[in-house]
């Protein structure tokens, strides 16, 4: 995670989930993927027809991806508008961003803004879909 730590990267993805367009949920998603050293930042971006709608942690990665990163790291990320009491599930990676991250990020050490725990994707995801 160095040389970001926690906070400051659960910092910036609350910075950044203020953003994100949710019109329709009202649920902004702010995400940080550190990669090759280099912050890129995310939101959700959602549409009235809730299928085409873009997670924050899919579009940070793919900020990453289209910048050329090779080594994804770390993930950060914050929804700003989760209700402090709710627990992990409205606030953890949805199953298609664990997906992808088991794609491009299967070692990616995972921060969630409200939790106190550090995550690995195979905490979240033991058995990941693969063609290999």
């Amino acid at each position: 995670m160095a040389p970001y730590d926690r906070e400051t990267l659960l910092q910036k993805a609350r910075d950044i989930a203020k953003n994100a367009w949710a019109p329709h949920s009202r649920f902004r998603v702010g995400a940080i993927v550190v990669a090759d050293g280099r912050l890129f930042h995310g939101v959700n971006v959602e549409n009235s027809s809730y299928g085409l709608s873009l997670c924050a942690e899919r579009s940070a990665l793919a900020a990453a991806l289209a910048a050329g990163a090779q080594d994804i790291t770390d993930l950060a990320v914050s929804c700003i508008d989760a209700d402090e009491s709710a627990g992990a599930g409205p606030r953890v990676p949805c199953g298609a961003c664990r997906q992808w991250l088991a794609d491009v990020a299967p070692n990616v050490v995972i921060l969630v803004d409200g939790l106190d725990r550090v995550f690995r994707l195979s905490d979240m995801l033991p058995i990941p879909f693969s063609l290999g």
